[in-house]
């Protein structure tokens, strides 16, 4: 049976953030989402973009994102992916049809991969 994006990821916990070249978001369980497109993090009172390929540490909300929880998840029609954290923050990962060489977002288990977002908007499972 193939279990939906949101009842893999809701309730766990961020343990680290990685932002070297790809962004990392290590959550428990042994979980990792793994984001190779340009996303953003945003607040009811601020957004901000992250360009993971200019390889900048993790800085501002996407840092303080380290022990939230997730509180949502869902994949857009096109393939995009959009996670809820406590308190109220959100990271969206719009689709790429350019994403040369990897998927624009990818979660892994520690058994492997879970769901790929494939370039055009496709999604693995």
């Amino acid at each position: 049976m193939v279990r939906d994006i949101e009842s893999v990821l809701a309730g766990r916990q961020v343990e680290a953030v990685r932002a070297s070249g790809l962004l990392r978001l290590v959550l428990s369980g042994g979980v990792v989402l793994t984001v190779a497109n340009d996303f953003r993090v945003r607040t009811a009172a601020e957004v901000e973009h992250f360009y993971p390929g200019l390889s900048a540490p993790a800085s501002g909300l996407l840092a303080a994102l380290v022990g939230s929880r997730v509180t949502g998840a869902a994949v857009t029609r096109a393939g995009g992916l959009e996670l809820g954290f406590e308190p109220g923050v959100t990271l969206s990962v719009p689709p790429d049809t350019a994403v040369a060489g990897d998927a624009a977002w990818r979660v892994s288990g520690p058994d492997g991969p879970l769901f790929t977002a494939e370039p055009g908007g496709y999604l693995t499972v």
